[in-house]
C-alpha cells in the first residue's frame, strides 16, 4: 500500500490509473457508498435551478468536445 509521500510523488498518469481503479471498485458495489446529506442537498438545488430554467444545458457530446479542447 502507498503512503501519502509515495502517492504525492507518483506521476499524474499513475494517479489517474489509481483513481480509475478506485472508482470502478466503488461502482461495483453502490450499496457500500454512504449517502452524503450535503451532496443530496446540492443535487436538489441543481435540479431546482434546472427546472426553473436558470441553468443552461449543453449536449453531452458538445460538452466533451469543449472540455477536450481546453487541454489540447
Amino acid at each position: 500500500m502507498l503512503n501519502m509521500v509515495e502517492l504525492h510523488s507518483l506521476p499524474a498518469l499513475d494517479k489517474l490509473k489509481i483513481i480509475e481503479a478506485l472508482w470502478a471498485d466503488l461502482a461495483n458495489d453502490e450499496n457500500s457508498i454512504p449517502n452524503l446529506t450535503w451532496h443530496e442537498g446540492e443535487l436538489l438545488k441543481t435540479e431546482e435551478r434546472y427546472m426553473d430554467g436558470s441553468i443552461e444545458t449543453v449536449d453531452w457530446q458538445q460538452a466533451k468536445k469543449e472540455l477536450r479542447s481546453q487541454f489540447e
